[in-house]
């Protein structure tokens, strides 16, 4: 039988009752249409998870009263910080949805030169809105009792003043680095442009600024690709994967 898990963007405490937020009372009740009586995990990114049942649903709320907690699924030893260009339609949700399932710790939107995205305030704002939904629905499918850290999205050359990581790499197709002859990192970041990727000014920006070219094979890939494979790569190689 499936156990359903379900992101709380309020703190859960280690006991007692707790009345839900508008979003995950609306998912148990209205979605999942649940019952008194289900059992489910809840998590609300500081690392551990609720086993709750549902005690009391009304109109407005749902009730759960903490059964117990315990350590979630552990991080990946290795920290991972994605930068990636802002792209059309519903690539940016792949990218997300996807990275999060593959362990990103951060990832950081960029206003690139090639990026045709044009976000005024309150665009942007709900952009960032669904995004944080995207990245907590990954979550709850795949097992994390951590919220990958959402940035606000920023112009690269902003980025890469204050980009760290113990290895930083700009995805450039004609580069011959080899990963595995390199010393295991704690962290790796990796920047990756939108479709028509990062042009070459910016390209050599990243480079002056301590970026190491990295392809990742030998055909060109999308944009909603290239970081999925990338973070394939670091987890297997120095990762959990």
């Amino acid at each position: 039988m499936r156990t359903f898990r379900l992101f709380s963007q309020q703190s859960l405490p280690t006991s007692g009752t707790v009345c839900l937020d508008t979003n995950a009372s609306h998912y148990l009740l209205k979605v999942l249409r649940a019952s008194v009586g289900l059992e489910l995990v809840m998590f609300d990114g500081s690392g551990l998870e609720s086993h709750v049942t549902l005690v009391e649903a009304t109109k407005k709320a749902a009730i759960v009263r903490i059964d117990s907690q315990t350590e979630g699924l552990a991080e990946s030893p290795l920290y991972t910080h994605l930068a990636i260009g802002i792209s059309k339609g519903d690539r940016m949700d792949t990218v997300m949805q996807k990275a999060t399932e593959l362990g990103v710790n951060r990832i950081t939107p960029l206003f690139t030169e090639h990026g045709d995205v044009k976000l005024k305030a309150d665009r942007l704002d709900k952009k960032i809105q669904h995004w944080s939904g995207v990245i907590q629905s990954a979550c709850e499918q795949c097992g994390r009792s951590h919220i990958p850290q959402l940035d606000e999205p920023q112009q690269l050359h902003e980025f890469l003043k204050n980009a760290s990581g113990d290895l930083k790499f700009v995805l450039y197709p004609n580069s011959a680095q080899a990963l595995a002859n390199l010393t295991q990192p704690a962290s790796v970041t990796l920047l990756i442009g939108p479709e028509g990727g990062l042009s070459d000014s910016e390209i050599k920006l990243a480079l002056t600024s301590d970026f190491s070219p990295l392809q990742v094979g030998p055909r060109v890939l999308r944009t909603e690709t290239a970081p999925l494979a990338a973070l394939t790569m670091v987890q297997y190689l120095w990762g959990d994967m």
